[in-house]
C-alpha cells in the first residue's frame, strides 16, 4: 500500500514534467499556450454565468413550488413495489437537475441513516452513477450557442434512469436489503 501512496504523490508532477518535455520536443511554446488557454477559460467562465444563474433560479422554483414533492409522491408507489426505500426518491429526482442539491441530499441521507446503511450506500452509489443532465445541457450547450438540444436531453435522462437502476441493482446485489 505504501507504493500506492508514492505513485499518487508523484503522478501529477511526473505528468506535468512529461507534458513540458513533450512540448519542448515538439517545439510548442508551453507557457504561452498555457496562458492562452487560461484566457479562453476566463472568457468561457463569463459566458457561462447567465446560464448558470438561470439554472439555479429554475431549481429554486422547482423545489419551492412543491413540484419536487409532487414528483416524489407520483413515483413513490413504484419504488415501494420494488422494495426501494422512498427516502432515496428526492435524490433520484433532483440528481439530473442539480449536483449541489443532490450532494446536500446525499449528505443528509448519510448523516441520518449512516454511511453503511442501505440508504447511505444507495445514495452514494446514485450520486456517483448519474450526472446533472439539465445542468450540463443548460450551461455547456448555452455556452457554445447550441439552441436546439435535439435528442441530447432524452439520451441524458435515459442515461440517468439507467444509472439509477444500475445503482439500485448493484447495491441490492452487493449489500442486500
Amino acid at each position: 500500500m505504501a507504493w500506492l501512496n508514492v505513485i499518487s504523490l508523484w503522478m501529477i508532477p511526473v505528468l506535468i514534467g512529461f507534458i513540458l518535455l513533450y512540448a519542448t520536443y515538439k517545439k510548442v511554446p508551453a507557457y504561452e499556450s498555457f496562458v492562452e488557454g487560461g484566457k479562453e477559460g476566463i472568457g468561457m467562465a463569463f459566458s457561462i454565468i447567465p446560464f448558470l444563474v438561470g439554472m439555479l433560479v429554475a431549481i429554486s422554483i422547482f423545489r419551492a413550488s412543491g413540484a419536487l414533492d409532487a414528483a416524489v409522491n407520483f413515483v413513490k408507489p413504484a419504488f415501494d413495489l420494488i422494495g426501494v426505500p422512498s427516502e432515496i426518491l428526492p435524490l433520484a429526482i433532483i440528481r439530473p437537475i442539480s449536483g449541489n442539491a443532490a450532494l446536500g441530499m446525499t449528505s443528509d441521507l448519510i448523516s441520518v441513516y449512516g454511511p453503511d446503511s442501505f440508504v447511505g450506500r444507495l445514495a452514494a452509489t446514485i450520486q456517483g452513477s448519474t450526472d446533472t443532465t439539465f445542468y450540463v445541457l443548460t450551461v455547456y450547450f448555452g455556452a457554445v450557442g447550441i439552441k436546439r438540444m435535439g435528442d441530447a436531453l432524452k439520451v441524458g435522462l435515459l442515461a440517468d434512469l439507467v444509472g439509477i437502476t444500475a445503482a439500485i441493482i448493484v447495491v441490492i446485489y452487493f449489500f442486500g436489503y
